[in-house]
């Protein structure tokens, strides 16, 4: 089964797939926003090209475990984004998964403006990956 890990911001989308056996994550894109229905027809085609069944959206705590404005308009959208495209949706504490890509990224070498790119798609790659993590060590 397919998951398919989102890391929600105002301007971009971070996309991350798991694999069949959902054992590993890997980063498929970062969508740049436009409007609703361009951002629902781009990741309907993942949905659909990847085969995927569930979606994991990263919710941002705060480091006192509370949810603030910004995790509660991630999950208004998250869960009107399961319902338009038909997925379960479970929700993921994300912290540190933004720094966590930054430090992979310098760690790689690749350029500010290459960084700038990519790192939502990283940061959803790493938010599935933990994810993945937790429930083999569960199983």
């Amino acid at each position: 089964m397919r998951i398919m890990g989102l890391d929600i911001g105002t301007k971009t989308i971070g996309v991350a797939v798991s694999d069949p056996l959902g054992l590993t994550a890997q980063g498929v894109k970062v969508i740049r926003r436009h409007t609703w229905n361009e951002d629902i027809q781009e990741l309907s085609r993942i949905v659909e090209d990847y085969q995927v069944e569930e979606l994991l959206i990263g919710l941002p705590r705060r480091t006192s475990g509370v949810l603030g404005p910004e995790a509660e308009r991630i999950q208004r959208e998250g869960d009107k984004l399961g319902k338009t495209l038909g997925l379960s949706v479970t929700y993921w504490n994300e912290w540190f998964s933004t720094v966590s890509a930054e430090r992979v990224l310098l760690e790689a070498d690749v350029s500010r403006e290459r960084r700038r790119q990519v790192i939502d798609g990283v940061a959803a790659a790493i938010i599935l990956q933990n994810y993945l993590d937790s429930h083999q060590k569960s199983h």
